[in-house]
């Protein structure tokens, strides 16, 4: 079990002794020069680059990430380039990365940095945080990484390495652990080096300092750390109980119309938004698919429809809740569809599937009625 907040005996304090402060800088500098990840973000000097690194990174993993950071920047060179380009275009480059709302307010900020910045992005953290998006964590990257500004960042890696050198043993995501881990952080990072330093933070966390059996041997500043001491590296950081997931059914239409099947454009913010799919929605308590279909496609498109046969059935979870996707073939009975929830609606080919940005879970169930579009 975690410890409990009873057992704290180490107070969160960020009153941390100069000659432990320089150590720490310089160990864990030293430790990066020689065991950073080559990876192609650390490899320019550009605002712009390194802010579309960070952005890819919230929340996804470094192997995730270089699927797509190279390919997106090819697409879009320049903050100019991504602001001119049509929301829909940034969707596609993005699609299967998720977290769409990292893409449409990276577009919305590129369009904010041309208007009010010439091209060029702010140097401040006060004014990087005021860009569509950018919240207290990016806007520390980009300033230290990219202007060398000392601004702290504290990610998960960065988290998960504090709580354990400085034992701290209540859960980060409490509110005022967050405080003190911002604090810790803004009173270690390096004034001569403070990208570096940040990096090093994350990328110790990432690669030493690990949520499961963490590498102490092989950590620059183990000699430090309160949680090893104590021998409590295994336990730490704290988590919070775990709430049950939530799962829903859902339902959904695939109508044909002779070589094009009908998607859906999902509103432009929420959920997915922006993004195309098949019609349907949440299957009700006590609804069969069929009376699900029925009701859904008539809300959405203002139509009836003939419900077929089972197409296939998909299982997706995202972040704070799992669904299964229930897919039938169907014919419009009656009626002219019409984006009555949703944002536009179109007839389309299996190739022209390729050119709009479509959900995981939409490519799946295209994958599995062998309609699934080839990236470029």
């Amino acid at each position: 079990m975690p410890p409990s907040p009873d057992d704290d005996a180490v107070a969160m304090t960020t009153d941390l002794h100069p000659d432990l402060t320089r150590a720490l800088r310089r160990k864990l500098l030293q430790w990066f020069r020689r065991h950073k990840r080559d990876l192609p973000w650390r490899r320019t000097d550009d605002p712009y680059r390194i802010w579309v690194a960070e952005t890819m990174l919230q929340q996804t993993r470094v192997a995730r990430v270089l699927d797509f950071y190279g390919p997106f920047l090819k697409r879009f060179p320049t903050v100019r380039r991504l602001a001119e380009a049509d929301l829909d275009d940034v969707l596609v480059a993005w699609a299967g990365l998720g977290y769409y709302g990292r893409a449409r307010n990276l577009h919305r900020a590129a369009r904010a940095v041309i208007r009010d910045y010439r091209g060029r992005l702010p140097r401040s953290v006060a004014a990087l945080r005021a860009l569509p998006g950018v919240g207290r964590y990016s806007a520390g990257a980009v300033a230290s990484i990219a202007f060398g500004a000392p601004a702290p960042v504290v990610d998960g890696n960065v988290a998960r390495v504090l709580c354990r050198l400085f034992a701290i043993r209540r859960p980060p995501a409490t509110a005022d652990v967050k405080e003190t881990l911002w604090s810790l952080a803004g009173a270690l990072v390096s004034r001569r080096s403070p990208g570096n330093f940040n990096q090093a933070m994350m990328e110790l966390g990432a690669t030493v300092c690990t949520p499961a059996n963490p590498h102490c041997s092989a950590c620059p500043v183990r000699d430090h750390c309160e949680a090893r001491r104590l021998g409590l590296e295994g336990r730490l950081p704290a988590s919070r109980p775990r709430r049950a997931v939530p799962h829903y059914d859902v339902v959904v239409a695939v109508i044909r119309r002779g070589e094009r099947v009908l998607v859906t454009k999902r509103p432009p913010v929420g959920l997915l938004g922006g993004l195309w799919e098949f019609p349907g929605g949440k299957r009700e308590r006590g609804e069969s698919d069929a009376a699900a279909l029925r009701r859904e496609i008539r809300e959405e498109l203002g139509v009836t429809v003939r419900v077929g046969r089972s197409l296939c059935t998909v299982k997706h979870a995202y972040t704070h809740f799992r669904v299964t996707l229930h897919a039938h073939a169907c014919t419009i009975r009656s009626g002219r569809p019409r984006p009555i929830t949703g944002d536009a609606l179109r007839w389309v080919t299996a190739d022209e599937l390729r050119r709009l940005a479509l959900p995981a879970a939409t490519v799946r169930i295209l994958d599995a009625i062998g309609l699934a579009p080839r990236r470029p």
